[in-house]
């Protein structure tokens, strides 16, 4: 898929490759300098994507935090915060969700077309519902097509463990970056990183480690999984 925007996923996980564990708060898996350096990240993205889950249990608001970073956007005629998409099967998502309460940038929404119409009647004006089709898992090939052809060139996913699975599963990423907080989780009904799958990295072809960065307490690994992210990098630097 040469059009498609250019898709960083991120995310952060245990020693032991757990998302988050089974305790009812979140577990806080980065620190404050990572956390700025994630912001930064998505000061440079034109959409950042979560799954509905995601909406629903986090209740992110999705938004770049910096002052300066949001100033130094709407310079350059762009909305303070990128904009926001989800996807979901079955259209379970409140309007009340910080996604779509927080920030005045667009807010889209992936959905199959059994579930499209009540979604819309239940989000009204708070969302751009997008019918991807019959029912069943929404393809991210063909979200990623779409938000391409709205013009947004740069997408950063953030979760949850099935959206990452699938967006890797799929070939649709070009860099990772993944952060190792220094604890255990050790639980297996806790989410992990990523499900089961046919993931084109494995013992026959392996990812490229580009970078090793330790941020306080954790360690950021950077993996180049395309060949546009050497492409991505050589314009930045110019």
């Amino acid at each position: 898929m040469a059009d498609r925007p250019y898709t960083l996923l991120s995310c952060g996980m245990s020693i032991d490759g757990y998302l988050d564990s089974t305790d009812t708060t979140r577990l806080r898996l980065s620190n404050a300098d990572d956390f700025d350096r994630v912001d930064a990240e998505r000061a440079r993205c034109d959409a950042i994507l979560v799954g509905a889950a995601t909406v629903r249990n986090d209740n992110p608001r999705l938004l770049v935090r910096s002052a300066a970073r949001r100033a130094e956007r709407v310079a350059r005629g762009l909305p303070a915060s990128p904009a926001k998409v989800t996807l979901t099967r079955r259209g379970d998502l409140p309007p009340t969700a910080a996604f779509f309460t927080a920030g005045d940038s667009d807010k889209i929404v992936y959905c199959p077309g059994p579930a499209a119409d009540d979604v819309r009647a239940r989000l009204g004006a708070v969302a751009t519902v997008v019918d991807t089709g019959p029912a069943g898992r929404v393809d991210v090939a063909c979200v990623m097509e779409h938000l391409s052809a709205r013009g947004i060139d740069r997408v950063m996913v953030e979760g949850g463990g099935t959206v990452l699975t699938q967006f890797l599963i799929a070939d649709l990423v070009d860099e990772l970056h993944l952060v190792v907080a220094p604890l255990f989780v050790g639980d297996s009904r806790a989410p992990r990183l990523v499900g089961d799958g046919p993931f084109p990295w494995n013992a026959h072809r392996r990812a490229t480690l580009a970078g090793v960065r330790q941020i306080g307490d954790v360690v950021l690994l950077r993996y180049a999984l395309s060949d546009r992210f050497c492409a991505e990098h050589a314009a930045g630097e110019e």
